[in-house]
């Protein structure tokens, strides 16, 4: 049970870092390119929808274990030190009580999965309408 116990404190620590990302993301001590990598970052974590589904085998983990991670650190690179302290006693205050959802993010990753499928459908279509080629 021990290593179920440590999987929920390193996905709550992971939870506090994005949201102190969040907070950070409003200081005006953070450079502009950085809020723009930390908002993306920060919709993505926060959505509660994947942009590569967990059913899916293997690719599905990956924007979990993978993705996200790498833009959390990347993110956190570009802040200054004493605001990402900051940032991260208000996060775990914060976090303790729940946990924000950015139906945005949601709604566009629904979008672009909705515009996949009918991209496919139209071309399933297009495939079964075309006619015969000739030799065959």
């Amino acid at each position: 049970m021990g290593w179920l116990e440590s999987w929920k404190k390193r996905a709550k620590s992971l939870q506090a870092e994005v949201y102190a990302l969040y907070l950070a993301s409003r200081d005006p001590r953070v450079p502009w390119y950085a809020k723009l990598l930390i908002l993306f970052v920060v919709a993505y974590a926060f959505s509660p929808i994947d942009l590569i589904p967990d059913f899916i085998p293997v690719l599905g983990y990956l924007d979990d274990l993978l993705l996200l991670p790498l833009g959390i650190l990347l993110s956190i690179k570009l802040i200054p030190p004493p605001v990402m302290v900051e940032c991260r006693k208000k996060a775990v205050a914060m976090t303790e009580r729940s946990r924000p959802k950015n139906w945005i993010a949601a709604g566009v990753i629904l979008l672009l999965w909705l515009l996949i499928v009918i991209a496919t459908l139209r071309w399933a279509r297009k495939i079964s309408l075309a006619p015969p080629t000739a030799g065959t």
